[in-house]
């Protein structure tokens, strides 16, 4: 299969971030040509981008992607009372009928190709479910072991990362817990014996909140990510979503063992979290790459909101304007999350590269006149500038309509009736 996609602006990340004038080849699933001079090749199918924007697909590194059903529910509340006391309680609702999850992933997989996501890092139970669901759509997934109290242990965690990393092509599997506030040592050990065994990186909830550092060092004498790097669960690299109340020593440490920060503005300001000092953690090499979250405490999966709730919240944060520049936001949305994965096939347009590639009008009026199109990426765009998504080689949406194999009203129908079977539950409740 040759695709050419021509009469195109292309988006280059390198030392700089440019835009320049051309076409781009596509043989199966990657990327062969790229540039002005176009292949005499017999193409499968061919594009006229007619001078609008092709650049990688946001990578999202942080999702609860079948928390669909409790987008607009979750709607108050600081973490912890939002989590124990409507989240959870929801969640184990849809745990006994654990096959829901299948139509809720798939309906925030056609919000993510609506807005330019490409992979989701989807931290969730039941994997099986989502792995189907990403395969069956054509979705880039990478799945997370969410071991919490009774929710999943080391030992099912360790046999889905055999099962889902020879599953399919697009599915893959990393180690995780949900935090260290709701996994005790009886996991932790137990756990970090796993991470070592197999010498894979790990990630999880850290620092999110002032109330989870606090209790941390009251229960164990050290803030969370030195506690979990004593009990060697970091060994192997890996990262921290939020990481909202790191201090000089917890940067420092994740410098030291090359971890990753995840940062999720959305969710972060929603639930009044805080915002964490990401200027600090890229001058000092930190990896920083950017998550929406969960629907319920985003309700959006939008990365263009994400991007400019990041840029505007770190100016509040240090009270100047620029903070992080809009280059370093892109990169942020796109190559940083694939180093966080170690996924660097994905992390940006070249020759050789996975085709994983979005299209951006820029002859709607929001992106009229154009000045720094990089700039207006960040500042200006909004997921209805997406005209195209593509994962794998494959175009999945295309001018407003999906190309997922499933008829996506049905996708709709059966989320929303899920979602009312489960607040009826929770009213009997």
């Amino acid at each position: 299969m040759k695709t050419l996609l021509k009469n195109a602006k292309i988006l280059v990340i390198d030392k700089n971030i440019s835009v320049i004038n051309g076409s781009i080849v596509i043989e199966n699933n990657r990327i062969t040509h790229l540039g002005k001079a176009i292949p005499k090749f017999r193409f499968d199918k061919i594009i006229n981008c007619k001078q609008n924007l092709l650049m990688p697909g946001f990578k999202n590194t942080h999702a609860h992607t079948p928390m669909t059903f409790l987008r607009g529910y979750a709607t108050s509340g600081q973490l912890q009372e939002w989590l124990f006391e409507t989240v959870f309680p929801a969640e184990d609702i849809l745990i006994e009928q654990s096959e829901d999850i299948e139509i809720l992933t798939k309906l925030g997989i056609l919000e993510y190709l609506k807005s330019g996501i490409t992979l989701a890092f989807d931290m969730y139970y039941a994997p099986k479910y989502i792995a189907k669901a990403a395969k069956e759509l054509g979705f880039r997934s990478v799945i997370l072991g969410t071991i919490q109290g009774e929710r999943q242990s080391p030992e099912e965690v360790k046999a889905d990362f055999d099962e889902f990393n020879n599953y399919d092509s697009l599915v893959s599997y990393k180690l995780g817990f949900h935090a260290e506030y709701t996994c005790g040592p009886d996991i932790l050990v137990p756990l970090s014996k796993v991470v070592n065994e197999l010498k894979t990186p790990v990630f999880t909830h850290l620092s999110e909140t002032e109330h989870e550092t606090n209790d941390c060092l009251k229960r164990e004498g050290k803030r969370p990510p030195k506690h979990l790097i004593d009990l060697g669960l970091f060994n192997y690299g890996g990262g921290g979503f939020h990481c909202v109340t790191f201090n000089d020593e917890d940067m420092a440490l994740f410098k030291k063992h090359q971890l990753s920060m995840i940062t999720c503005p959305g969710s972060n300001s929603k639930l009044a979290s805080g915002t964490p000092n990401l200027r600090k953690a890229l001058d000092l090499g930190i990896n920083v790459s950017l998550g929406t979250d969960g629907p319920a405490s985003n309700d959006a999966l939008d990365f263009f909101y994400e991007m400019r709730l990041l840029s505007v919240v770190q100016n509040l944060r240090a009270k100047t304007p620029n903070t992080l520049s809009h280059e370093e936001i892109l990169r942020i949305a796109t190559i940083n999350g694939a180093r966080t994965l170690n996924m660097n096939d994905l992390s940006d347009l070249s020759v050789g590269k996975i085709a994983d590639i979005i299209m951006i009008d820029l002859h709607a009026p929001n992106m009229l006149p154009l000045n720094n199109i990089p700039y207006q990426i960040v500042y200006a765009a909004s997921k209805d500038n997406i005209l195209m998504t593509m994962i794998d080689g494959k175009i999945l949406y295309y001018k407003n309509r999906f190309n997922v194999g499933e008829n996506v009203n049905h996708i709709y129908k059966k989320a929303q009736q899920i979602t009312d079977k489960i607040k009826k539950k929770l009213k009997k409740n």
